[in-house]
C-alpha cells in the first residue's frame, strides 16, 4: 500500500502509523478478520439512520486500533454501489485518495462512475480531464463513455466512441453495448443491428448481455421473429453463453407481445435451469407469470420461495410489485403486512411499492398512511425521495401542481443528505409536459425551483442535451394514462 505522508491532514500521522501495520496483522485469525469486515459495511451501511459520515466512521475505526486494508475499502464501495449507496461509496474514494492510497486504473474507472452518479456528468468529464495520460485507459475511457450513453448524451456518447476506437479500445462487446443500450432508451432500436453487423465484421466475440440487447431490439421493432432469430443463432452460435436470464429475456418479450402460450414455455425453462438458491431467477418468475396474469402461478413460486431461506427484502419487493400488476390489492395487503410483522430493518423500497399500488387505484388517503407510518418507523430518515416521485406523478396526473410540488421540494431538500438522487427523466418530463399545457417555459420553471432548493440542475442539462424527439417518444408511452 503506497501513501503519500504530506497529503495527510494534520494530526494524521498516527492514522499512518496504524494503517501501515496491516501488513503485521495478515495472519489474524480468519474469522476474526471476517468480523471486521461485516462490521465495517454495517458501520458503512447504516451511516443514513446513524447520521454520522464516512469520514467520522473510518477516523474513528482506526483510532480504535483497527486495521483498514484497502482491499477492504473497495469491497465496502462496491457493495455501496451495488445498492445505490453511491454517495456513501464515493466518500470512501475520496478519503482514501486524500490519504494518499494509490488507485488502480480500475480504482479510477470506479470512482469517474460514482463522481457521474452523484455530481453529474460534467464532474465526471473535469475528473477523467484531469487524469494523467497513463491513467486515461480503455478502462476510464469506457466508464466515461458508460456515463454518456447513461446521461443519454448521444453525440457526446459518438465521438467519445469514435476517439476510444482510434485509440484501439474497443475490443470487447462492451463499448457496443454501451451503445446499444442508448440507442434502445432513445427509442432507435433499428440503430442496434448494424452495431451487431460491425462486431461480427471485426470478429468481436458476442457476451449474453449483448444477445439479449439484439433481441430486444427487434422486440421493440414488433418483429417478433427477428428476436427469435437472434435466439436461434444464439443457440448455434454460442450455446454455451444461454442460461436463464436468455430464457427470461425472451419471455419477456413474449410477455409484452402477449404471445403468452409462448412466455409459459419459456417461463417453464427458466424453472428448468435456475438453481434452488438463485433467487433472481424467481424474481423474474414472479414477476413475469404477474405480466401474462397467471395468478395460481405467482403465489405457486411465491410459496416455493419462502421454503428456501432466507426470504429476503428483494423477495418481497418483487411479490408486492407482482401483486400490483394482478391488480390483487387484498394480497397486496396481507403481504406486505407479513413483511412488517418478520423485518428486521425497515426497507422503504417496500412501502414505496405498497404506495404506488394504491396510487394507481386512487387510494390516495390509504397511501399517505403508509407513508406516515413509513416516516414514523424509520425515524424521519430517508431517503423518502422516490416514495416522494411517485406523489410527484400522481398528482401532476391529476392536475394538482402544488401537492406536486410540495413532494418534488421536499425530495429536493432531502436529497443534499442521502445518496446522489435527482430527480428521474420520468417526472421531469412529466413537469415538463405539465407546463406545456400551460404555455409555460417548463426548463426555466424548474431551473427556478431546483436554484431555490440549492439543487444542482445537472439532470437538466442531461436532459435539454438529449434527442428531444426520441425523449418526446418515450414520454408519451410512459407518462401518458399514470395516477
Amino acid at each position: 500500500m503506497k501513501i503519500k505522508c504530506g497529503r495527510l491532514i494534520a494530526g494524521g500521522e498516527r492514522l499512518l502509523r496504524q494503517m501501515c501495520t496491516a501488513a503485521t496483522k495478515l495472519a489474524e485469525p480468519e474469522a476474526e478478520r471476517s468480523a471486521k469486515k461485516v462490521s465495517l459495511y454495517r458501520k458503512l451501511s447504516a451511516l443514513d439512520m446513524t447520521g454520522r459520515t464516512v469520514s467520522q466512521t473510518l477516523n474513528q475505526c482506526i483510532m480504535e486500533g483497527k486495521v483498514l486494508r484497502k482491499d477492504e475499502l473497495q469491497r465496502c464501495v462496491k457493495e455501496l454501489r451495488k445498492y445505490r449507496k453511491y454517495r456513501h461509496a464515493l466518500e470512501i474514494m475520496e478519503w482514501m485518495e486524500y490519504r494518499g492510497i494509490t488507485f488502480s486504473t480500475t480504482d479510477f474507472s470506479l470512482y469517474l462512475d460514482l463522481l457521474s452518479l452523484t455530481k453529474g456528468v460534467a464532474a465526471a468529464e473535469s475528473y477523467f480531464s484531469g487524469l494523467p495520460p497513463r491513467s486515461k485507459s480503455r478502462f476510464t475511457y469506457g466508464t466515461l463513455l458508460n456515463c454518456y450513453c447513461r446521461g443519454l448524451l448521444e453525440d457526446k456518447a459518438l465521438a467519445l466512441f469514435e476517439n476510444m476506437d482510434e485509440l484501439n479500445f474497443v475490443t470487447s462487446d462492451l463499448p457496443f453495448s454501451n451503445l446499444m443500450c442508448l440507442y434502445m432508451r432513445l427509442g432507435k432500436p433499428e440503430k442496434v443491428p448494424p452495431l451487431i453487423d460491425t462486431m461480427k465484421q471485426r470478429k468481436i466475440s458476442m457476451t449474453a448481455p449483448a444477445y439479449h440487447i439484439w433481441m430486444n431490439s427487434y422486440a421493440s421493432l414488433n418483429d417478433i421473429e427477428g428476436a427469435e432469430r437472434v435466439f436461434e443463432e444464439m443457440k448455434k452460435e454460442d450455446a454455451d453463453k444461454i442460461n436463464w436470464l436468455t430464457h427470461s429475456n425472451l419471455a419477456a418479450i413474449y410477455v409484452k407481445a402477449k404471445h403468452f402460450d409462448k412466455a409459459e414455455s419459456a417461463l417453464k425453462m427458466v424453472e428448468k435451469i435456475a438453481r434452488p438458491k438463485e433467487r433472481e431467477a424467481y424474481h423474474f418468475l414472479l414477476s413475469l407469470y404477474a405480466g401474462i396474469g397467471n395468478q395460481g402461478e405467482v403465489y405457486r413460486v411465491w410459496n416455493y420461495l419462502k421454503s428456501v431461506p432466507p426470504v429476503t427484502n428483494m423477495s418481497y419487493l418483487t411479490m408486492l410489485q407482482s401483486l400490483r400488476r394482478l391488480n390483487d390489492i387484498e394480497g397486496l395487503a396481507k403481504c406486505f403486512e407479513e413483511w412488517k410483522s418478520n423485518c428486521i430493518s425497515y426497507d422503504m423500497r417496500l412501502a414505496g411499492a405498497v404506495i404506488s399500488a394504491y396510487l394507481s387505484q386512487d387510494l390516495c388517503e390509504e397511501a399517505l398512511s403508509v407513508f406516515e407510518e413509513a416516516i414514523k418507523r424509520r425515524e424521519g430518515k430517508g431517503p423518502f425521495a422516490k416514495t416522494h416521485e411517485t406523489f410527484i406523478l400522481f398528482y401532476l396526473g391529476k392536475h394538482k401542481e402544488e401537492l406536486a410540488m410540495h413532494h418534488l421540494e421536499a425530495a429536493l431538500s432531502e436529497a443534499k443528505d442521502y445518496d446522489g438522487w435527482s430527480p428521474s427523466l420520468e417526472v421531469i418530463l412529466a413537469f415538463l409536459k405539465f407546463y406545456e399545457e400551460k404555455k409555460i417555459d417548463g426548463v426555466e420553471k424548474l431551473r427556478q425551483i431546483f436554484k431555490n432548493c440549492n439543487f444542482d440542475d445537472h439532470c437538466l442539462r442531461n436532459y435539454t442535451n438529449a434527442d428531444k424527439s426520441a425523449l418526446g417518444d418515450w414520454n408519451s408511452s410512459n407518462i401518458e394514462g399514470r395516477g
